[in-house]
């Protein structure tokens, strides 16, 4: 009796098992998005000018423009999820989100995880501090406190980088970095050139400027493995909105300088 229990209690773990893969196997979640007539799209909005708000309070961006444009084309309501860098990829696989549209560079070590698509832009990443500081190369860091989104784009690039002395200080999101050079916390920044722009104008009696560049890198929409409807879709609205150009006017207006030549990164 005793084993006839026990295998019925492995049998019951396996059915589960498989069960769950199935789920995971045949998640359609492009079919869901319809069904509810709403897409759910997490976009970080204390990343300017990607992701922001205006005085009413109001979501704006390119990444917001672009999260609009995707889901007018669909035919659905769009609701934004605000996330910060480091909890992009838990809102997405928790399935608070559908998918993410938040300057989401490609990496090796996320794709393991998630599922990009096509391209959609990218990022020129700097290093930026006020005009007096001594800053032309990576090895000026030595001495330097430098601050980065912890576990984003801008600490991965950083970090293997950075030469003996340079002290590389991880906040949570490109807000608390933001007020930390702003207070004068750290003597610099690791960001997209884009967002150092940002920065500058909004806070113009820093003096914050590029010192010098680190690496382009593309970012792409996330979304969850084992979705190769959405996947499909997606890549296909972006090919289309990049040849057209909509993706490009939609970069030019919030950052303010022509989009990449995406096509650089076709073959990555």
């Amino acid at each position: 009796m005793k084993s006839l229990l026990n295998f019925t209690k492995k049998a019951a773990v396996v059915m589960l098992g498989l069960a769950c893969f199935a789920q995971v196997v045949h998640a359609d979640t492009l079919a869901d998005i319809k069904a509810r007539k709403k897409v759910l799209i997490a976009v970080d909005l204390g990343a300017p000018p990607f992701g922001m708000t205006n005085a009413k309070l109001e979501p704006q961006g390119s990444d917001v423009e672009t999260a609009r444009a995707l889901a007018k084309d669909l035919g659905v309501e769009l609701e934004i999820v605000q996330v910060t860098g480091p909890n992009r990829v838990p809102f997405l696989m928790t399935g608070k989100a559908d998918m993410v549209i938040a300057t989401f560079s490609i990496t090796p070590e996320r794709a393991k995880v998630i599922t990009f698509t096509h391209p959609y832009g990218a990022s020129q990443f700097v290093v930026a501090a006020p005009k007096g500081t001594a800053i032309k190369g990576l090895p000026d860091l030595a001495g330097k406190r430098i601050a980065v989104v912890r576990g984003n784009m801008q600490d991965s690039l950083l970090t293997p980088l950075a030469p003996k002395g340079a002290t590389i200080v991880r906040f949570d999101d490109d807000a608390t970095v933001t007020a930390a050079v702003v207070s004068g916390q750290v003597d610099g920044l690791c960001t997209p050139n884009a967002l150092a722009a940002a920065i500058a104008r909004q806070n113009p009696t820093k003096g914050l400027e590029t010192k010098f560049a680190i690496k382009d890198i593309p970012y792409a929409i996330g979304i969850r493995q084992n979705e190769p409807e959405l996947q499909k879709w997606l890549n296909a609205w972006i090919d289309t909105n990049t040849k057209n150009g909509r993706l490009g006017q939609i970069y030019q207006q919030w950052v303010g300088t022509p989009m990449p030549d995406l096509a650089q990164f076709a073959a990555k």
